[in-house]
């Protein structure tokens, strides 16, 4: 990716200075008010950077000059050096480098970011009005309070995910109801394992995405939901209901006990752990 970072992807260094030169472009761009860096490219995320480490960062644009600005990524660090930009949706862009490396990020007005969350972040270009480093702090209040597990209603999603992902997969739509197991599903059940045991969770994980890092918290179950997901997508379902009955039912009243017997039934797999099938 040339001069900006080298070739060494787990060089601190390297990607320190990628991070000035996003910095410089965005100061040397007229349309660009801030920038943002976010999660690991932030000053707080730094210990977990690793050699897949990625920029994630907000550029903020002036007031009305949005769109403008998303017209053109000259102001981006090395463009001899990209071999791919997306679009995500009207204001997410992905750009990739030779070298493997990637920018993730939203180029967008304060106004157009005003739903954003944001967990941690350095505002590293901003305003004299701090209109970036309001921007920020309010999405840091909106990632905080949205940081609530319901693990009795998650269970129950669980469940749903499973029993509608299966009766896909029954019909023939495999890749439909492949998504509702391995996806939604377990994104439900570890929301809820997060909130059954809610003291186990350490201050690494992610405020905004409950499956990130959740094997540090909890390994066990984390490497087991890894091997259920390497299974055929119905032994797969099963796998992971058992798995929420061994690891959340035991002496948790608010477990949905006759609905987790439902399902069970609904897809002859038996509605005690007797009949169900090993993990």
């Amino acid at each position: 990716m040339g001069s900006a970072r080298g070739t060494d992807a787990v060089n601190p260094d390297a990607f320190d200075a990628l991070s000035a030169a996003l910095t410089a472009g965005s100061r040397a761009d007229d349309r660009l008010l801030g920038l943002v860096l976010l999660g690991s490219a932030s000053e707080s995320g730094r210990a977990r950077r690793d050699e897949w480490s990625d920029h994630d960062f907000f550029a903020l644009a002036h007031r009305g000059r949005g769109a403008e600005a998303r017209q053109s990524l000259e102001w981006l660090p090395d463009p001899a050096s990209r071999v791919l930009v997306a679009r995500e949706g009207e204001i997410g862009f992905t750009v990739l480098y030779a070298d493997g490396h990637l920018l993730e990020f939203a180029l967008a007005e304060v106004d157009e970011l005003s739903g954003a969350l944001a967990g941690d972040a350095s505002v590293v270009v901003d305003d004299e009005a701090r209109s970036v480093a309001a921007l920020i702090e309010d999405a840091r209040r909106r990632a905080e309070a949205s940081d609530r597990f319901d693990p009795a209603n998650d269970t129950a999603l669980f469940l749903v995910k499973l029993l509608v992902g299966v009766g896909r997969v029954r019909r023939g739509e495999r890749l439909n109801g492949g998504q509702f197991i391995r996806q939604w599903a377990v994104q439900h059940l570890i929301r809820a394992v997060r909130g059954r045991f809610a003291t186990v969770s350490t201050s690494r994980r992610d405020i905004i995405d409950p499956v990130r890092r959740f094997e540090e918290d909890f390994p066990a179950e984390g490497a087991r939901i890894a091997e259920i997901l390497d299974r055929p997508v119905e032994e797969c379902a099963r796998g992971l209901l058992d798995l929420a009955r061994d690891v959340l039912e035991p002496g948790w009243g608010e477990f949905p006990t006759p609905a987790a017997d439902a399902v069970a039934a609904r897809l002859g797999w038996g509605a005690d752990a007797a009949a169900r099938g090993g993990s």
